[in-house]
């Protein structure tokens, strides 16, 4: 968490990593740190101001410093799978307005090639069997998720999750690109060049990784 500096407008991931930074912030603020934050989702809205931040909305926010984040998989160059807390599009929306985006992942995340976590892909309700077909079509197997009771999962949107497994992605920009003219698919879980930092938790420490100097 060095990289919080006082003042800060600082955007707050989703899922099971996010919120341990979250509880973390919250210790930092509760020893006299003075941030603002954004969340990316309902329930790190409700954490981060049940450990004492001051949550915005984000609707009239243009601007964050850095965004604080976890990932599904990363590879060596920071490119990353996102949104197994259900939250990828207020995720990537929030990346884009962000200055900086550090992702916070044990080891077990970092991989050589992206595709071993399904890439979750946020689907309008409406165009649902249509995506599914455009998914499969390229090379994807598709399953929508289901909360941990069964019932179906919505977004905060109101959208379904596919779990779309592609296998090995040979070309992550690419396969991007034709996720991006499916209509009807709100948003991809494949972050490709929003990552700046990586910190990697390690059995001797974390590891540090930057795709490019600090300003």
């Amino acid at each position: 968490m060095a990289e919080i500096g006082d003042g800060m407008l600082v955007g707050l991931g989703s899922g099971s990593t996010a919120a341990c930074a979250v509880r973390a912030v919250g210790r930092r603020v509760a020893q006299g740190l003075r941030l603002e934050c954004v969340a990316t989702s309902r329930a790190t809205d409700a954490l981060a101001r049940s450990v004492g931040l001051t949550v915005r909305p984000f609707d009239d926010i243009a601007r964050l410093d850095l965004t604080i984040d976890g990932a599904d998989e990363i590879d060596p160059a920071l490119r990353a799978i996102k949104g197994g807390g259900g939250a990828l599009l207020r995720e990537k929306v929030v990346a884009a307005a962000s200055d900086r985006v550090s992702i916070i992942v044990d080891s077990s995340k970092v991989v050589a090639r992206l595709g071993a976590f399904p890439v979750p892909i946020e689907v309008l309700p409406f165009a649902g069997a249509w995506v599914m077909r455009a998914l499969a079509e390229l090379g994807g197997t598709a399953t929508r998720r289901h909360g941990a009771d069964g019932s179906p999962f919505h977004t905060d949107q109101g959208n379904f999750i596919f779990d779309t497994a592609f296998g090995p992605i040979e070309d992550a920009l690419g396969l991007a690109a034709h996720l991006a003219q499916v209509p009807g698919l709100v948003e991809h879980g494949l972050f490709l060049d929003e990552i700046d930092t990586a910190f990697i938790g390690r059995t001797g420490g974390v590891d540090v990784r930057r795709r490019s100097p600090l300003p």
